[in-house]
């Protein structure tokens, strides 16, 4: 994403830091993980706080835990069980950047999030509870057709 059209190292940082705070939402995105990339149709996101994500760089790779806070100033993510102690024994979250890390559970508790998935792909989206209960009625009614064909198979026999 290109703020500005100078190649100068210099501008481009001061653009950076000096951007607005809905702009700097867009910087603070992620890439989903393949499970949900097939599922949305979409390959990144905006990280939220509730989010579930896997840490891909630096010292804590392979860790996965929830986003507590999303730091839009700084682009860093804090997630949970991802601490260092202070001096003093306190518990600190270690800011993470947001590039490094990719999302492998969403948040839609959020209608504008829905909404925003929803204008990216271009269809309807259905959260896991509900695709549950899909899966299980097409399983119960494919258990149905089975049984009744099962009884009509007995019914022609006699």
């Amino acid at each position: 994403m290109s703020l500005t059209k100078s190649i100068k190292p210099k501008k481009q940082r001061k653009i950076l830091f000096n951007a607005p705070l809905h702009i700097r939402e867009k910087l603070v995105t992620s890439p989903l993980s393949k499970e949900l990339r097939n599922k949305y149709g979409i390959k990144r996101l905006p990280v939220r706080s509730g989010d579930t994500v896997k840490i891909m760089r630096g010292n804590n790779a392979g860790l996965e835990g929830k986003v507590v806070k999303v730091n839009r100033k700084t682009g860093r993510v804090h997630i949970e069980k991802v601490t260092r102690d202070r001096a003093d024994g306190t518990p600190v979250f270690i800011p993470i950047h947001a590039s490094k890390v990719m999302i492998t559970k969403l948040d839609l508790s959020d209608k504008e999030r829905k909404q925003i998935i929803e204008r990216k792909t271009g269809r309807k989206v259905i959260e896991e509870k509900e695709e549950e209960k899909k899966e299980t009625e097409t399983a119960e009614a494919k258990e149905e057709k089975e049984e009744s064909k099962v009884e009509k198979s007995e019914e022609v026999g006699k």
